[in-house]
């Protein structure tokens, strides 16, 4: 996907001086043959082991000669705490730890690596320089455990690369009626994200300027056809949708500045059919599938949590209300709930800003509501270019990170499915199954008070997204919590 960063990533072993480097040597070797049969791209193992801190460095040379953006430091034995956590201090770049554990009984006679101890010093020396490392639930690993957690840390460095190098682009305020999708801007600074606020009018004018670039926009009609295929009953529209989705992506190329990777939130209605003389979605959609989220209503954080998604998952993401109950009369029988209950269910809905490889059996249609609002529930025009259907079934993960009235950040994950079930409705539109979420819907997404905006992606994808926001220093981290486990708060008495 475009608009995300390259991840490539150094193994750097260390090795306590009173230890023989042969020790770590050898099993990094044993590692890097275990991260080739796993097929790692860009993950390459550093000449240099660290016992002092000249060899940090000779490590950080040669991590900025290789361009290693992000890096793996491995215990082979003990290690020296100072020289470790120095190099990942002067570093910068996200971090994490693991340790080798013993072979066999062989070599406790004399090979032993003692990295249990190694791991702990590590760690309190993390505590020290104030730093924030990835260190898996169980550090000390084999070769083979190694290299997945080494594949499960590849996607957390995608995201804290991509967050601070991210620009998101809003256009217009807020509208009046949604003021939830109103948040502090703050904490995006504080995580390293650009904010440039530009009015509606801006991206108006922007859009006209377009208009004689016509081999651009010809060429976007003719991608738009063969992806729409039959579900195109408006072919006359697609001009104009060009040269909107031309406006967008050229702002995107020219207005990044210092950042390598954008995202968007624009305003979209009311006043945006009246100007313009069409709706976004569809194009929202197609930008979004290529990896740069536009987000609807002017949601920063929406977009921000779409791209967060997408560097998870490298797949497209969507950005849905949690919107509806599903009645008990569409569920077909015998339908599996992925281990939901009936009280679980919702539909994720949007006007049709999600991505066509998400949907089943997508079109595009006209927003019934603003039909009905801006044009009488007669022939639409204005109200053309949604892009509709039912999502795909399927793994999901819901997410959403967000600033508080108290500029706070604060967020949520939760893993379950899409199912295969009809929604009977408009819009971009699925029934998702998430368990445990009738109570995690009311002690944390109104409990702590978020929007009515998630963030999906299209992948089970919350251990990555946990650590990765622990690394960019998000502690309020919510999910849904087992049957017996209280929610802070919670009345024991009407659970």
């Amino acid at each position: 996907m475009l608009n995300q960063p390259k991840v490539k990533l150094g193994i750097v072993g260390v090795s306590r001086d009173c230890f023989p480097a042969a020790l770590t040597k050898k099993r990094l070797a044993a590692l890097m043959a275990e991260v080739k049969k796993a097929k790692l791209d860009g993950v390459v193992d550093c000449p240099v082991t660290i016992e002092n801190e000249a060899d940090t460095m000779a490590a950080l040379a040669w991590a900025s000669k290789e361009g290693i953006n992000a890096v793996c430091m491995f215990l082979g034995n003990f290690g020296p705490e100072g020289p470790t956590t120095l190099f990942v201090q002067k570093f910068g770049g996200p971090a994490m730890a693991m340790a080798a554990k013993e072979e066999n009984k062989a070599v406790l006679a004399s090979d032993r690596g003692d990295a249990l101890c190694g791991m702990l010093n590590f760690s309190y020396n993390v505590g020290l320089r104030r730093l924030k490392v990835y260190i898996p639930e169980y550090p000390n690993v084999t070769p083979k455990e190694g290299a997945a957690e080494i594949a499960d840390f590849i996607p957390m460095a995608r995201i804290v690369l991509g967050i601070r190098n991210l620009k998101v682009f809003g256009f217009g305020p807020r509208p009046y009626d949604f003021l939830a999708c109103n948040a502090p801007i703050q904490p995006l600074f504080d995580l390293g994200v650009n904010v440039q606020e530009n009015s509606e009018l801006d991206l108006f004018e922007h859009f006209h300027k377009m208009a004689s670039r016509t081999k651009e926009i010809d060429a976007i009609v003719a991608d738009m056809k063969k992806e729409l295929g039959k579900g195109c009953p408006y072919p006359d529209l697609l001009p104009q949708l060009a040269q909107f989705e031309l406006a967008l992506t050229d702002w995107y190329e020219n207005n990044r500045g210092a950042a390598s990777y954008g995202v968007f939130a624009n305003k979209c209605w009311p006043a945006f059919q009246t100007s313009f003389h069409f709706v976004p979605c569809y194009v929202n959609s197609r930008l979004t599938g290529r990896g740069i989220p536009v987000a609807c209503e002017v949601d920063l954080y929406g977009a921000v949590s779409e791209y967060i998604l997408e560097c998870a998952t490298e797949l497209p993401a969507t950005l849905l209300d949690i919107n509806n109950s599903v009645p008990d009369d569409i569920l077909p029988k015998g339908v599996s709930l992925k281990g939901a209950t009936k009280r679980d269910l919702y539909m994720g809905f949007h006007c049709g800003n999600t991505c066509s490889k998400c949907l089943k059996n997508c079109g595009m249609k006209y927003q019934l509501i603003m039909n009905r609002g801006l044009e009488g529930g007669g022939k639409p025009v204005i109200s053309r270019g949604t892009m509709e259907g039912q999502i795909k079934a399927g793994e999901a993960t819901m997410f959403r990170l967000q600033a508080n009235s108290d500029s706070q950040l604060v967020s949520y994950m939760a893993e379950g499915h899409f199912l295969d079930v009809n929604p009977h409705s408009f819009g971009s539109i699925g029934v998702a199954a998430i368990p445990g979420f009738a109570r995690f819907y009311r002690h944390v997404l109104i409990g702590k008070r978020f929007p009515h905006h998630g963030a999906f992606g299209f992948k089970k994808v919350g251990k990555i997204l946990f650590e990765a926001l622990r690394l960019l220093g998000v502690s309020d981290i919510n999910a849904p919590l087992a049957a017996d486990t209280l929610y802070p708060g919670e009345n024991p008495f009407a659970v």
